[in-house]
């Protein structure tokens, strides 16, 4: 499954290669406008067509000299280009360069992470839909709650999914901004057509001013939306880990032929893939920390930022679609088991209808309080028999039916239907079309 994911290409944008080809790529641009305003010689700009290139390991060569990336990437091409390189980078600072590529590589890293996400919902649209109507425990604080399918189950995965989807697109829309705006974002020496004219080229909108960098708090937004995917991705791991424990066993992870669990225990089957993203949910999150204390610099432009970037980009977009690849393999992989979920449903004899029968209760006459003390005593009677006993006492309906106080409020007839699955799962093609539209 990870094979239908591009991982090689998102490793690729932040290659330096393909950042010292977008450097070029923008250098060349801006000539191109500066050539439209007259400012640059047609010939120049052929020249930089015919000729520019560049050596990685001459660039970083030349970069152990001077101790400047940039520089040393305009000596490099001027090795190739000659005398007409002096119109390369006319009036530009460094940063133009550096925060326009930038945002190129962050829309493009975006991009696949976008397609990640809609390829992993349709995976978990697939199970939910398969699942619809297997009926299994709710549990809150771990312990079992009411009645639910597992189809539910996964389609709030799917909806957590979508909602990080449209914050990714929010901020993908943010971050594609760039700037050739001079030294300090006055165009001093050149003109905010070039800036116009080089961002409609790259996809990108001006920044509606840029102090020499594009402020910083765009790109933290975006770093913050990779942290709230990577957050819901070990929301669904955390789940398949819990319900693949040996007491529960209600799912677990596709285990292949010829896999190992452990080296000492051959009967071990762990939740392996869920663990893994898990822990890189944690170190993406880390990066929208560091992101947002790059946000205050001092004055117009330091370069505290770009130590952060130059790590934190290339890691949290690598693991964010390392994650999704993996997650769309545990989903889309996923073995589940009705039977132990049914089982485990009825494990508590019954109890899990406590909360219908205390609103059914309620509406007959009697204070909450008086119905909540009525299903109480039976439901505690019951749990004592589970935990003390051979658990071969009666029943939580079987306790009720035989209290003289419900039956005086109840029928039997109406406890059948009351203490029965009917209520729990009588609206799930409603939540199912609010999740997935009407279409669906």
């Amino acid at each position: 499954m990870i094979s239908r994911y591009s991982r090689a290409e998102m490793a690729a944008i932040w290659s330096e290669q393909n950042k010292f080809a977008l450097w070029l790529e923008v250098e060349t641009l801006a000539m191109e406008a500066m050539v439209e305003l007259g400012d640059v010689p047609a010939s120049a700009l052929e020249s930089v067509r015919k000729k520019g290139a560049f050596e990685v390991d001459r660039i970083l060569e030349i970069e152990k000299e001077v101790k400047h990336d940039v520089i040393a990437f305009l000596t490099n091409v001027a090795e190739h280009v000659g005398e007409d390189a002096r119109f390369l980078h006319l009036g530009m600072t460094s940063s133009d360069l550096l925060d326009t590529v930038f945002a190129v590589q962050l829309t493009r890293a975006s991009d696949l992470i976008i397609s990640g996400v809609e390829k992993l919902m349709l995976a978990v649209k697939e199970q939910a839909y398969a699942h619809k109507h297997t009926l299994c425990i709710g549990r809150s604080h771990g312990i079992h709650a009411e009645p639910t399918t597992f189809g539910l189950k996964v389609a709030e995965w799917y909806s957590m999914l979508g909602r990080s989807k449209e914050r990714l697109l929010a901020a993908r829309t943010d971050i594609a901004i760039g700037a050739i705006s001079g030294p300090v974002g006055t165009y001093a020496h050149l003109s905010p057509r070039v800036e116009e004219l080089v961002c409609e080229k790259l996809g990108l909108k001006p920044a509606a001013v840029s102090t020499q960098i594009i402020s910083r708090d765009s790109h933290a937004a975006l770093f913050a939306s990779f942290a709230g995917l990577a957050a819901v991705i070990e929301r669904i791991a955390v789940e398949v880990r819990h319900l693949q424990r040996t007491e529960v066993r209600e799912a677990e992870e596709f285990f292949s032929k010829g896999q190992k669990g452990s080296s000492a225990m051959p009967h071990k089957r762990n939740p392996i893939l869920s663990e893994n993203v898990t822990g890189l949910s944690r170190l993406v999150r880390s990066y929208a920390q560091a992101s947002l204390e790059n946000v205050p610099t001092w004055h117009e432009r330091d370069i505290s930022h770009s130590s952060v970037e130059r790590v934190a980009a290339p890691d949290a977009t690598i693991a964010l679609d390392f994650m999704l690849a993996r997650t769309h393999s545990i989903v889309s992989g996923l073995v589940v088991y009705p039977d132990n979920m049914k089982k485990n449903l009825e494990l508590t004899k019954g109890l899990v209808y406590s909360g219908t029968l205390l609103v059914e209760l309620a509406k007959r006459g009697i204070s909450r309080e008086k119905a909540y003390s009525l299903v109480q005593r039976n439901a505690l009677a019951t749990w004592d028999d589970l935990n003390s006993g051979d658990g071969n006492g009666p029943s939580f309906t079987e306790r009720v039916k035989a209290d003289k106080e419900v039956n005086a409020l109840v029928s039997d007839s109406e406890l059948d239907e009351i203490l029965s699955l009917n209520r729990h799962v009588k609206e799930v093609d409603f939540v199912f079309e609010r999740v997935f539209g009407e279409s669906a």
